[in-house]
């Protein structure tokens, strides 16, 4: 499983995950295309905001590989703003490639893409990218 070395690892201040630690013995989580409803919480917002923006900064337009970027976050994005970038597409796959749908991105979440929008941290948050 490729590790996105100096991606942040959750929403600051929070336990919301961006990415996971070590791949799961039983293979990875599917990628599935969750409902944002219009009543989530703020904190949930944020995160998919969050998680958003970091992808944009670290990847851009260009495809990237799923590794250790958190299936049930990319979820809540899935099938809209990220979308498979090969077909087939396996959603059990780590090596899956996914990217960003930038004029999707963009209507969702302009804040984001505003000339104005601060840049995105990459702040070390205390997990060790070097354990296994």
């Amino acid at each position: 499983m490729l590790k996105h070395r100096g991606f942040p690892s959750r929403l600051p201040g929070t336990d919301l995950q961006y990415t996971i630690r070590r791949a799961n013995k039983d293979g990875a989580t599917r990628i599935i295309r969750r409902e944002r409803y219009r009543d989530r919480k703020a904190m949930d917002r944020a995160a998919d905001t969050g998680f958003l923006a970091a992808l944009w900064a670290q990847f851009g337009e260009e495809p990237f590989e799923r590794g250790n970027l958190d299936a049930g976050r990319i979820s809540w994005l899935f099938g809209r703003e990220v979308v498979p970038a090969e077909d087939p597409f396996d959603p059990e796959s780590y090596e899956a490639l996914l990217r960003i749908d930038r004029r999707k991105a963009e209507a969702a979440f302009p804040e984001i893409f505003a000339p104005d929008a601060p840049p995105v941290s990459f702040d070390e948050d205390g997990w060790d990218d070097e354990e296994e």
